[in-house]
């Protein structure tokens, strides 16, 4: 657990020294052509996502060299599907609020063991907020005991969505059932949102990495909520095929379920 918070505080510090400055910037899924900023087709990678993800590897890696890893910045290796424990990482989740200087974005680190997560790290560098969880030990921020709210309905609900997904007009079905709607890049960042209690509930109606939000799925669970894939399944992680095609919901389980069942009547 110290590992996995000092690896993220550090991977942030490599960040903060590229953000607002010069790095290089990449189209992942690049086409030829020119996405805009919010479109499904681009991806962006900067010199910044490549220096954190090399401070993670030499720090966890380092420390143990016998652990799986998967990491969005890495090539994946099926070396990992043989191990008791795999760390699954993103190095910087939310990169285009990065490019965009908007402060939603943080490092992501969870140890995984026999399928579930067990240690949980997320850093957000600009505001300076330490998530962290153990399962069975609760999850906490800034070294503070944290948990989702116990809001009971969805009509008095403040739900956080994708910013791109919220651009894209994919969320507006939801709208008129929900209290609120707050728009936030990282998915990563909205779990350890929620796992505060900072929002009531979230959903991502497009596929999500494992790299995404197995750390934020271990957040919201220690803190008493439940993360779900939209066909209200737990996630088993460390799969051959790390993307979870359903998306997801997350929050305290009484709006999670009302949640899921309002999107199959919707969508």
């Amino acid at each position: 657990m110290n590992l996995a918070m000092d690896a993220a505080r550090e991977a942030g510090a490599h960040l903060m020294r590229f953000y607002g400055s010069q790095y290089s910037v990449e189209n992942k899924n690049s086409t030829g052509g020119a996405p805009g900023l919010r479109d499904l087709d681009y991806d962006p990678l900067t010199s910044a996502d490549i220096a954190a993800n090399t401070c993670l590897q030499d720090m966890l890696r380092g420390s143990y060299p016998d652990y799986g890893w998967l990491s969005e910045e890495t090539v994946d290796s099926p070396e990992r599907l043989t191990t008791d424990a795999v760390w699954i990482v993103d190095p910087l989740d939310g990169t285009k609020e990065f490019v965009s200087q908007i402060g939603e974005f943080a490092v992501s680190i969870a140890l995984v063991e026999a399928g579930r997560p067990a240690v949980a790290a997320m850093y957000n560098p600009v505001t300076e907020e330490l998530f962290s969880a153990v399962r069975g030990g609760g999850s906490f921020l800034n070294g503070k005991r944290i948990y989702c709210t116990e809001c009971p309905r969805l009509y008095q609900a403040a739900l956080t969505v994708s910013r791109s997904e919220a651009a894209r007009g994919e969320v507006d079905p939801l709208r008129p059932h929900v209290g609120n709607v707050r728009e936030i890049g990282s998915v990563a960042y909205k779990l350890a949102v929620v796992s505060a209690g900072f929002s009531d509930v979230n959903v991502s109606v497009q596929p999500k990495n494992e790299w995404d939000v197995c750390a934020g799925d271990l957040l919201v669970c220690e803190a008493g909520g439940l993360m779900l894939d939209l066909d209200g399944n737990e996630r088993q992680y460390n799969q051959q095929d790390p993307l979870i095609r359903r998306g997801l919901v997350a929050g305290n389980p009484e709006l999670t379920n009302d949640l899921l069942t309002l999107i199959a009547d919707l969508y």
